[in-house]
């Protein structure tokens, strides 16, 4: 038996954050990990062959951008530890099969002064309008993404308050086609937008999508849009040495089976082979609401039933990497290339809402592609001249034809048909050109990640409004807690402010160094 101030369930990037946090301030923290690497849905490995590394699921990092701990270097990950992103002036791009292309750069001038050129001079001053409106509302927005969220209705009610505030209130029922129907007149600006916006593994039509459809503009106008040098696992990495550096440690090959629970508190975790490792100030778990009452069973009843009932996200990804002899090359140029990479054979709007649609039905659509060759931003990536390619095709996790598990029998037939219609934008992406490859279904996805990753969803759960700030992923377990659990805490993509890489471990930080009588700032503020 051993004893720690804190131990945490699960490596991920998010619980590795309130790790980190959590042992500069001085507390003695130990990571358990069932996999025998690091990351969870950070991670960057050699997937196929040596010396090629592909990003297991995250790829680019965007909304992490804005998060203190890495404006403010809070943990020192890019001064200390080793953390370099890779910031191209081209953020995102829209490529169609006849050769258009709309390009937004982290530069407004640039971007607006191509789309005066490629849509209309009106839709040109309408996206800027758009975008200084969102860069706005981004101070207030994103103070709230990386710290404890409100309760929902103290949310509203503040939001309530001003003519912004309602503004804002309003987009958040809205869909993403609402809202740009209600700014463009092109239908090309509008898949643009709303296609960058569904990668947030939400369809176009949802309603409260459109926050997303506003607010992803000002953020890759004011951040830029980035992969970490070495992979989207090299955040994963530089988190583990800052928490190394503060005396905090992790070990992997340790599959948790429960949280040990004594008159009304959490005292440890129980590993599967029996052993226990206690904690004397709290446990932090990357434990999805679904399988909260497989690791904590003492949760109150109604708690267990409300987690139970939290919403997966409508629809998931079936991955496909592949190892290149040579780096890509586009048909229409590889200046073209950027970090967000649409390819499309679809002209309006209301043709690709027919793609998403063929989600709803337990259908794949091919033609939702997105993705490209990481080595051209990054060498480092693979061998000199080659390349990785990381190709996303948005996939139901229930297929109509057999159910989920269809998937084993049905992801190379269904990559097969991705890698045809990835083959209209590519001038080089033959047969002759591949080493190798390998597709991840949506239930690959929850195979490697069964605690996180329900149904696929690599975002955790659905980020609809009620699924959001306090409520996320229930109004029980929105406060970063289990209620009557008594130094329980939560992390993970399931958990505010939503999936995808966020950094969202130090909201749990700050709730549990409030919990404790801990200055955050005094911590935040100290010496590396």
């Amino acid at each position: 038996m051993s004893n720690y101030d804190i131990v945490v369930m699960g490596a991920g990037h998010n619980g590795l954050t309130a790790a980190a946090y959590m042992a500069k301030a001085g507390k003695k923290v130990l990571v358990l990990e069932s996999k025998d690497h690091i990351g969870g849905g950070v991670s960057t490995r050699e997937l196929i062959q040596p010396g090629f590394w592909h990003d297991e699921h995250s790829n680019v990092h965007i909304m992490i951008q804005g998060n203190p701990m890495l404006r403010e270097d809070e943990l020192g990950l890019l001064s200390k530890f080793g953390l370099d992103y890779i910031y191209p002036d081209l953020v995102h791009v829209s490529i169609w099969e006849d050769g258009t292309v709309i390009r937004s750069y982290k530069d407004l001038d640039r971007t607006c002064t191509e789309l005066a050129q490629t849509t209309s001079q009106k839709d040109a001053d309408a996206y800027r309008k758009f975008v200084m409106a969102s860069k706005e509302a981004l101070p207030m927005l994103m103070s709230g993404m990386y710290a404890p969220p409100f309760p929902l209705g103290a949310f509203v009610a503040m939001m309530d308050q001003s003519d912004e505030g309602r503004f804002l209130l309003d987009l958040m029922q809205r869909s993403a086609i609402d809202v740009v129907n209600q700014y463009f007149d092109s239908d090309l600006l509008k898949v643009h937008i709303v296609r960058m916006v569904t990668e947030n593994l939400q369809m176009p039509d949802e309603l409260g999508t459109g926050m997303g459809a506003f607010v992803m503009p000002g953020i890759i106008h004011t951040f830029g849009c980035s992969m970490p040098r070495g992979g989207s696992g090299s955040l994963s990495k530089a988190l583990v040495r800052a928490l190394e550096h503060w005396g905090g440690a992790v070990r992997t090959g340790a599959t948790v089976k429960r949280v040990i629970v004594s008159s009304g508190k959490a005292m440890g975790l129980e590993l599967e082979g029996g052993e226990q490792i206690m904690a004397k100030d709290g446990v932090i778990g990357a434990i999805h609401p679904h399988k909260l009452r497989q690791f904590v069973s003492e949760t109150p009843e109604p708690v267990l039933q409300r987690a139970e009932r939290v919403t997966q996200s409508t629809f998931s990804i079936n991955l496909t990497h592949i190892a290149l002899k040579e780096n890509l090359q586009l048909k229409v140029g590889n200046d073209c290339n950027a970090m967000m990479t649409e390819l499309m054979d679809f002209y309006t709007v209301r043709d690709m809402c027919l793609e998403y649609d063929k989600l709803r039905r337990g259908e794949v659509s091919h033609r939702l592609i997105a993705g490209g060759d990481n080595a051209i931003f990054d060498p480092s990536r693979a061998p000199a001249g080659s390349g990785v390619f990381y190709g996303v095709n948005f996939a139901p996790y229930h297929l109509f034809d057999g159910g989920a598990a269809a998937w084993d029998t049905q992801k190379e037939e269904h990559a097969d048909r991705a890698l045809a219609q990835y083959r209209k934008f590519y001038k080089n992406l033959d047969d002759s050109n591949i080493f190798g490859r390998l597709v991840c279904s949506p239930l690959d996805h929850e195979r490697g990640s069964p605690n996180s990753m329900v149904e696929g969803d690599a975002h955790g759960c659905a980020p609809f409004f009620y699924q959001s700030a306090g409520h996320r992923p229930t109004p029980d377990l929105g406060s970063l807690r289990v209620p009557e659990i008594e130094g329980l805490y939560l992390v993970g993509p399931f958990m505010h402010p939503g999936g995808g890489v966020f950094g969202a471990g130090r909201g749990t930080a700050i709730q549990m160094m409030d919990d404790m009588g801990i200055d955050y700032d005094k911590v935040c503020g100290a010496a590396l």
